[in-house]
């Protein structure tokens, strides 16, 4: 339990993540839309600015546990407050750096240590232990929409920023975002000090050691990957693949970018209500069978700008209502104490199927010139998620007292 009565304090906490999670989120959502820009005017291949896209997702899931044990330990507020000067410092690199190399290891390094710090996995822990059980779910789900209402915001104004000010100074200008808005909202995440457990108390090696030796935890971790892989691949990719295909207009891959932000508002939200008293597993699983068929439909339908609208809508009833679920599941077998930690790792095996989606998408483009092969690999993927969430057992682990034999 919490020493600090609940409700101000939660819907304070959901505020300042929702704001730092909205920026944090947002601006990253709409790096794709440099890829061509940046690569024309370096003259790289796609290649390059997609591994460095890939390497930022990777790094981001390779820091999470660290930013998560650090969150847990010392506070959300001070690992936010690192992640913005890592955010604001990885943009400038972007901007600044022009040899491919330090390109793409700078901005991997500096903007996966920033989301580390800033995304979902740094703030679960907050929100899982200021939120009631019963309401957890659905506190969940209010930070996951808040990110994808930061899809749907920045969308339209990074693509606006980059052609009215070039991409250059877009980078300048959304550094001093992050920076204005993010760091006064680190200030509401301050955490009351937890009241000592009256249970068996845990280090955090016990606690890693117990969650990797769980079925349940690996099954997540698994099917966590093949999110990572079709959110990346799409986010980064999809302005690309309509502008080779022949939708030349560029507000089309910009309204169709925004409006899976736009839905999945609604998707989120409504997954962490129905995780409240539906099993997640199961919503889980569903969400991985339905994107492989919106997928798959999206495909086999004849190319235009309205078939692009309508699968922009459906995917962003599915795009991130898996986090809200995920995070449930973690918090109601484990508990909330090392929450950002475990979420963290978790999230790990997001980001490297993230790697692989971004990097696989502009490699097998340079070598095949299309995107079909990593198309049916996002398919196959899904039905393995599908089926993969099916048999996790959500039940509380039940834990020995402190000295006795396992």
């Amino acid at each position: 339990m919490l020493t600090a009565s609940r409700a101000p304090q939660l819907k304070t906490v959901l505020i300042a993540s929702g704001l730092v999670l909205t920026l944090a989120m947002g601006v990253r959502h709409g790096f794709g839309f440099w890829l061509q820009p940046i690569s024309q005017a370096h003259g790289w291949t796609r290649e390059t600015f997609s591994l460095a896209m890939a390497l930022q997702n990777l790094l981001w899931g390779a820091f999470g546990p660290f930013a998560g044990m650090a969150a847990d330990r010392f506070g959300t507020a001070r690992v936010v407050i690192i992640g913005v000067l890592f955010y604001v410092g990885g943009l400038l690199w972007m901007a600044l750096v022009s040899e491919p190399t330090a390109f793409v290891v700078g901005s991997g390094v500096l903007i996966g240590a920033a989301l580390s710090c800033t995304a979902f996995g740094a703030v679960s822990g907050i929100i899982g232990r200021t939120a009631p059980e019963v309401k957890r779910s659905w506190a969940f789900g209010i930070s996951s929409a808040a990110s994808s209402l930061g899809q749907f915001v920045m969308m339209p104004v990074e693509q606006q920023l980059i052609t009215s000010t070039g991409w250059q100074t877009a980078f300048y200008i959304l550094g001093a975002l992050v920076a204005l808005v993010m760091l006064p909202m680190a200030f509401g995440l301050r955490e009351q000090p937890l009241e000592k457990a009256s249970g068996p108390q845990q280090s955090m090696a016990d606690a890693i050691k117990e969650a990797f030796s769980h079925r349940p935890f690996l099954l997540l971790v698994a099917g966590y990957f093949v999110c990572g892989f079709q959110l990346v691949f799409i986010g980064v990719h999809m302005p690309s693949y309509l502008k080779d295909k022949g939708i030349l207009d560029p507000s089309v891959a910009v309204m169709a970018l925004a409006l899976i932000g736009l839905f999945n508002i609604f998707g989120s939200y409504y997954a962490g209500k129905l995780g409240g008293f539906l099993p997640k597993r199961y919503l889980l699983s569903s969400i991985y069978l339905s994107r492989t068929i919106v997928i798959a439909l999206f495909l086999l339908a004849p190319l235009t700008s309205w078939s692009v609208y309508v699968f922009a809508c459906a995917m962003g009833l599915l795009w991130l209502s898996t986090v809200p679920l995920t995070n449930g599941v973690i918090a109601g077998i484990f508990g909330v104490k090392y929450l950002s930690m475990l979420s963290g790792f978790v999230f790990f095996s997001h980001q490297v199927g993230s790697f692989l989606g971004v990097w696989l998408g502009g490699y097998l483009f340079t070598k095949q010139g299309n995107y079909n092969t990593v198309w049916g690999i996002t398919i196959a993927l899904g039905m393995f998620a599908a089926l993969v969430n099916l048999p996790i057992n959500e039940r509380a682990i039940k834990r020995q007292p402190v000295g006795m034999a396992a």
